[in-house]
């Protein structure tokens, strides 16, 4: 009887072990990473690369979080290396005297919503992003980032939303100030509508007829100068002044209902300037005014 016990214990704490090594395999160190590449193409498919440093023993490689596909292990020859992976995304690399490099496709992790591309990313090791040459701008949890004629950028133990659009619309209005013409550039998706520049209030308004869009205007510095004050139907909203170029400002706004845009800046620069001229007067120079005599 006892023997029948013991023995039903024993495969109950067997089936406990198995279950637990399926759940958890990790018998690695974690992976000394020398670095991670992110590379997205314009149609949201995402490649990643990792190359990880040489090692004497079995080390672990945490995966991005997202559905894994076409994965491959090499090393700096290109021969094929054995490596096994758990259902978290985990990796256990065998030991080798040269640096792995462990690529692969990561599927539905960016979604298109609203003309916006957006990854709600996460990962703790430094990752360099290679974005499609169309990009010249995208947003951080919201903050704006410009490229300019950069190819990406790197992300430091990185938690954020990624956004961005391909193929953004740009809406430019010419207006005239003092015999020259100034292009006020708008790039959005959302329809705009009046755009309007009034010197005498120092302010650019425009209709916006989409709600939840980025909307970014590029303002030449010699027709308005900030620091800027932007409305939504007459009520301050949020916006962002991200870059001065020298020549124009840049600002960004994401209006959560349609309705009219105004951003008043502080100064026209073609308005002229004045200098007053404070002058002492001792009662020397009172006495010689009295006779008509010096600037008092």
């Amino acid at each position: 009887m006892n023997t029948k016990i013991f023995g039903l214990l024993g495969i109950l704490i067997a089936i406990s072990l198995v279950s637990l090594a399926d759940a958890q395999i990790s018998i690695g160190e974690n992976a000394q990473q020398k670095s991670v590449e992110v590379m997205i193409n314009p149609n949201g498919e995402v490649h990643v690369k990792h190359v990880i440093r040489s090692s004497n023993l079995p080390v672990d490689l945490e995966l991005i979080h997202g559905t894994v596909s076409n994965i491959s292990v090499t090393n700096e020859q290109g021969i094929e290396e054995l490596f096994s992976m758990n259902e978290d995304n985990v990796v256990l690399l065998q030991p080798s005297k040269d640096e792995l490099i462990i690529e692969y496709d990561l599927d539905d992790v960016l979604s298109k919503i609203n003309n916006v591309w957006t990854w709600d990313f996460r990962y703790l090791q430094t990752t360099t992003f290679l974005i499609p040459q169309e990009i010249d701008l995208f947003f951080v949890n919201e903050r704006p980032v410009y490229l300019d004629d950069k190819r990406g950028f790197a992300c430091h133990g990185c938690q954020m939303i990624l956004e961005y659009s391909i193929g953004e619309p740009k809406n430019i209005e010419y207006v005239n100030w003092e015999n020259k013409e100034f292009g006020i550039e708008i790039r959005t998706f959302a329809e705009i509508e009046k755009i309007d520049f009034s010197q005498s209030n120092k302010e650019i308004s425009f209709k916006v007829n989409d709600a939840n869009q980025f909307v970014t205007i590029v303002i030449p510095l010699e027709l308005l100068l900030g620091p800027y004050q932007v409305f939504l139907n007459d009520e301050k909203i949020f916006f962002n002044k991200y870059i001065t170029n020298g020549t124009h400002n840049w600002i960004n706004m994401r209006p959560d209902t349609t309705g009219e845009i105004s951003i008043l800046g502080t100064t026209v620069t073609s308005e002229p300037s004045y200098t007053v001229e404070v002058i002492e007067c001792g009662w020397w120079d009172k006495f010689l005014a009295w006779f008509g005599i010096g600037k008092c």
